[in-house]
Parts: structure tokens; sequence; C-alpha cells
């Protein structure tokens, strides 16, 4: 992000914060973001097309208009709270930029309460502003970025857990959904989120059960109480490898659009067919409880910089 993006991001969110101040001062703004009056409605200006008091104002109004619609407040509440020192100026601004009266806006629910704006900025309820996607964003895309960041934490967290000792890696894990990996480990959650996309990769590129698929993987080691063989170090190797081969068959079957194509699962017995959405849907939604899991167990060892792994802020930063 440009040194110019940044102030004009600094702008959005020293706005946003502000909304309440009806009687914050023009150069109050700029002295919040650091800058000179000057430069300041000059940045903000060539940015967003609008002075800094103009962009201010039509928020407020846009905020305005949405109490008068969604809330049972007074015209006179709202209009004290947007700024206004009477009805009456409240009235007129109302009406220069709705076309109507606040009332009739009241009784008409108009289904956009969103005024002209170069910026694409706009008050977003309850009392933030939205701003415009740099470029259009499919659902598509928020798959494939949720597929990234699924990959991506499996590889954190198996950094993690390489410090850890057998004890805390063979240590039941206490919550655990029926039918799903009952009684597991935390390296027996391990090597499930690895296993699994190699078990995909075979199965979209025709083989049988991955050759280094390890008998521990069966639902009968975790049954029985058997501990995975495998050591950490063995399985990072593994993931080094299979971690980006899954990203690599991401992005091919996104650069082709072939999310609705289907294939042959001959890892099934008997086969089975499958679309690559389906199979990436899958892996989200098992792999996603597994890594949960396995990020409970790391934060009872004391390791807890992963938080929960959500993927909100990772997706938006790259999507």
């Amino acid at each position: 992000m440009s040194t110019t993006d940044d102030h004009f991001a600094r702008f959005l969110r020293l706005v946003a914060e502000s909304l309440d101040e009806t009687d914050l001062a023009a150069g109050e703004l700029a002295r919040r973001a650091h800058m000179s009056r000057y430069h300041f409605d000059r940045l903000v200006a060539a940015v967003g097309g609008e002075p800094p008091a103009s962009f201010r104002r039509r928020l407020l109004l846009e905020r305005a208009a949405h109490r008068i619609v969604t809330e049972p407040v007074t015209i006179l509440e709202v209009a004290v709270q947007a700024g206004y020192g009477s009805h009456e100026a409240f009235t007129r601004a109302f009406v220069r930029a709705y076309g109507c009266t606040p009332s009739v806006a009241r009784s008409a629910q108009p289904p956009s309460l969103r005024l002209p704006a170069p910026s694409g900025v706009h008050f977003h309820p309850p009392g933030g502003v939205v701003l415009p996607a740099e470029r259009k964003v499919t659902a598509m895309d928020v798959l494939a970025g949720m597929v990234r960041h699924h990959v991506w934490l499996v590889g954190e967290i198996l950094d993690r857990a390489r410090h850890l000792d057998d004890e805390v890696l063979d240590r039941p894990v206490e919550l655990s959904v029926d039918g799903i990996d009952e009684h597991p480990t935390f390296r027996g959650l391990l090597h499930r989120l690895v296993g699994q996309q190699e078990m995909w990769l075979a199965a979209v590129e025709g083989r049988g059960r991955p050759d280094n698929d390890p008998p521990p993987e069966t639902a009968l080691d975790y049954v029985e109480g058997r501990p995975p063989r495998e050591t950490l170090s063995r399985l990072r190797v593994r993931y080094a490898d299979v971690g980006s081969r899954f990203v690599g068959l991401l992005e091919t079957v996104e650069r082709e659009g072939r999310f609705a194509d289907t294939f042959v699962d001959a890892v099934c017995d008997p086969p089975q067919t499958f679309t690559y959405g389906g199979m990436f849907a899958h892996v989200l939604t098992f792999g996603g409880h597994r890594r949960t899991l396995a990020l409970g167990a790391l934060s009872d060892a004391g390791v807890s910089d992963l938080g929960a792994g959500d993927p909100m802020t990772w997706i938006a930063e790259r999507v």
C-alpha cells in the first residue's frame, strides 16, 4: 500500500471513530492524522473525490437517513446527532441530498440510502464505513482463499508442534466428534491433516492410497490406542511436498475453471466420482475440524500464537 493510500485509510478510520463527535472542528481530523490542514484536504480530495468536511458530512447524512428509516427516534434527535442546529436546517440538507423530506423517507422506506460518492465509501450501520473492493471477488476466489489458508495453517501447526515432546504429542485429545477420528491424539490429528491432502492428490491423479500413508492412519489404530509411529520431522518433510502440490492443484483447477468437473476417486472401494469443488469443500470441512482440535492441543501445551486459526484477516489480506 502506498503512503497516499495509508493516509486515506487513516482518514477513513478517523471518520468512523468520530461520527458521534458532532462538533468536531474541520481541522481536528487533520491534526489527528498528523498532517497540516492544507495537505490533508488536498490528499483526501485527490483520493476520495471529496474534501474531508464534505466527505464526513455525507456519511453523517447517510447515517441520519438510516436512523430515520430504521429507528423510532424523532427527526430533531437525528438532526442534532448529525450536527445540525435545527430541524429546518437538517430538513433542507436532507431534501437536497435525497429529494424528499425525512418524514417522507421514513414512510417510503427506500431500498438504498447511499448518496453519490466518487470514492464508493459509504456509511455502514451501526457505526462504521464500507469501502468498495479494489477488484471483483467471486465465490470461487473465496473458496480458493480458504483452501490456501488451510494449507498454510496446517504447515504452521506442524512447525509449532516440532518443539513438543512425545508425551504431549501422544496425549489423548479430550474433545472429539463421534465418527470422526475417535480417540484422537495431537500427533494423530497431524497425521490426518497431512494424509488427507496426500490421499486426495492420489485420487485426482488416479493412483491408489499413497505409498507413505502409514498404518497408524487407520481407524483401528485410534480405537486400540496404538500411537502413530512417524516422527514430526518426517511429517514436516512430507507436508513440505504435499502442501505445495495441493495448492498447485487448486491453482490449476481455478485457472481452468474446473471446479464443477468430476474425477474418479480410485482410493475408494469401490471407486466413486466427485467434483473438484466438492473435494475442496470436503477438505476444508474435515480439515478445519482437525486443525481446530490441533490448535486447542497447541494452546493446552502453551503455544498460542496461532490463536483459533480464524481465516478472516488472512483471506482479506490476500484475496
